[in-house]
C-alpha cells in the first residue's frame, strides 16, 4: 500500500473514531438527563428496555473504538492492509468497506466456514 492510501485510511479510521466519540457522549448525556421516574409500569419498563439497548449500542461501539485503534496502530507499523493470516494484501476495496478488517475476503470466508461447523463442538 503506497503512502497516500495509508494516509487515506488513517484519516478516515480518524474520522470515523470521532464519530463515534461525539456520538457516545451525547448518548451519555442523554442518558443522565432522562432519570425521570415513570409512573406507569409499562412506561418504566419501555425506558428500562430503551436504556439497555442504548448501553449495548454503546458497548458495541467501545470495540469498535479498539478495533479502529488497532487499525491505526497497524498503519503506523506499516503492516495495515496485509491479512493477518496469508500476508496477502487486502483488497482496497474490501479495506472502503471495512476500514478495520484484518483478513482478506478468501481468508474471512474460510474462517466463518470453519466457525459455521465447528460452532456445536
Amino acid at each position: 500500500m503506497n503512502p497516500v492510501m495509508r494516509k487515506y485510511f488513517h484519516h478516515k479510521l480518524l474520522d470515523w473514531k470521532a464519530e463515534i466519540l461525539e456520538d457516545t457522549g451525547t448518548t451519555l448525556e442523554k442518558l443522565k438527563t432522562e432519570t425521570v421516574q415513570e409512573a406507569d409500569l409499562a412506561d418504566r419498563a419501555a425506558s428500562e428496555a430503551e436504556r439497555t439497548v442504548e448501553l449495548r449500542t454503546r458497548e458495541r461501539a467501545r470495540k469498535l473504538i479498539s478495533k479502529i485503534d488497532s487499525a491505526i496502530q497497524r498503519i503506523e507499523n506499516n503492516t495495515y492492509g496485509y491479512c493477518e493470516e496469508t500476508r496477502e494484501p487486502i483488497s482496497i476495496k474490501r479495506l472502503e468497506a471495512r476500514p478495520i478488517a484484518t483478513l482478506s475476503i478468501e481468508a474471512q470466508e474460510l474462517h466463518e466456514r470453519h466457525e459455521r461447523t465447528h460452532r456445536d463442538e
